[in-house]
C-alpha cells in the first residue's frame, strides 16, 4: 500500500512539474507575441489619403470621377501638389473637369503639375508657369536637332550673325536651358514619332522674349539639346572664325613718314617745286 502511495505521489509531483513547465512556455510565447505586436504597432507607417488614377490617363484626357479614387499613401512618400480632397480635385464640381498634361499610369498619384486647372484644355497655356510667356523659334533639320526635340526638353539657344565692323560671323550663346513647351503645334510629351519641326515654342520671361525676337530678326538661331539631368551653368560662350581656327590678328604699326620740305617758285608760266632742308 505504501508502495502504491509513493508511486502516486511521484507521478503527481511529475505531472505538476510538467504542468508548470508547459504553463511557463505558453506564457513566454504569449508575451513574445504581445511584444512583437506592440513593436509592429509602434513602427507602423503613417499614411494619408490622396487621389490616384484607377486606369491609364493619356495626354488631354479629362479626369473623370470614376477614373480616380482615394488610397492611403505613406506620408513620407507623398509627392508635391497632391490632391487630398474632392474639393481640391473638383473645386467647381464634376461638370468642370481637369485634363491630363501627360500620361498618368494606374495607381499613380494625381499631382498639380500633371493636370490642368478646372475647365482648361491641355495645351501650351496650361504648361506655362506664372509670369512666363511662350515664344516660337523658327528651326529646320539642322538648327532643330534633327527632329529629336520633345516638349519638356531643355535647349540652349545660339545666335549667329555679323557684328558691326567684324570681318566674319560670330556665334554666341544667348539663352541657356530654356524649357520647350511645344514642338510645332503639339504640346504632348508622349509623342513617339520624330518630326522635322518648323517651329519650337519655349517658355521665357518677357525680357527673354524681347531678346529672342531681336536675335531672330538680326541673325540665325540654333538650338542645342540639354541632357535631362544636366544642371551645368553655361555662360559667356562666343566664337568667331578667327577664334575657331586659332588665328591671331596681327597689329600693324605704320612707320612714321619722313618730313619733306619744299619751296615753290614761278618762272614764267611754270611752277617749280624745290626740296630744301627742314628747319624747326
Amino acid at each position: 500500500m505504501r508502495i502504491i502511495f509513493g508511486l502516486v505521489l511521484v507521478i503527481g509531483v511529475a505531472l505538476a512539474g510538467f504542468a508548470v513547465h508547459m504553463t511557463r512556455g505558453y506564457l513566454s510565447t504569449y508575451q513574445a507575441e504581445l511584444d512583437r505586436e506592440k513593436a509592429m504597432r509602434s513602427s507602423s507607417v503613417q499614411t494619408e489619403e490622396i487621389y490616384v488614377a484607377l486606369e491609364q490617363l493619356t495626354y488631354g484626357e479629362p479626369i473623370l470621377p470614376e477614373k480616380v479614387k482615394k488610397v492611403h499613401w505613406p506620408v513620407d512618400a507623398i509627392p508635391a501638389q497632391p490632391f487630398m480632397t474632392e474639393d481640391q480635385l473638383f473645386p467647381e464640381g464634376t461638370d468642370v473637369l481637369r485634363a491630363a498634361l501627360r500620361t498618368i499610369e494606374p495607381m499613380e498619384p494625381l499631382m498639380g503639375a500633371k493636370v490642368t486647372r478646372p475647365g482648361e484644355k491641355a495645351g501650351v497655356a496650361a504648361r506655362l508657369s506664372k509670369g512666363m510667356r511662350a515664344f516660337a523659334i523658327r528651326v529646320d533639320v539642322t538648327t532643330g536637332v534633327s527632329g529629336l526635340l520633345r516638349p519638356g526638353d531643355r535647349v540652349d539657344v545660339y545666335w549667329t550673325g555679323r557684328l558691326p565692323n567684324a570681318a566674319s560671323e560670330t556665334t554666341k550663346l544667348i539663352q541657356s536651358s530654356m524649357p520647350l513647351v511645344a514642338v510645332d503645334q503639339s504640346a504632348d510629351e508622349e509623342r513617339q514619332t520624330n518630326v522635322i519641326a518648323r517651329t519650337v515654342t519655349v517658355e521665357a520671361t518677357p525680357t527673354e522674349v524681347a531678346a529672342l525676337a531681336t536675335a531672330q530678326s538680326t541673325g540665325r538661331l540654333s538650338l542645342a539639346l540639354v541632357g535631362r539631368d544636366d544642371d551645368t551653368v553655361v555662360a559667356g560662350v562666343e566664337i568667331d572664325k578667327n577664334t575657331l581656327l586659332g588665328i591671331v590678328e596681327q597689329e600693324y604699326v605704320e612707320a612714321p613718314r619722313e618730313e619733306v620740305c619744299t619751296i615753290r617758285t614761278r618762272k614764267g608760266g611754270e611752277m617749280i617745286v624745290t626740296q630744301i632742308p627742314c628747319t624747326e
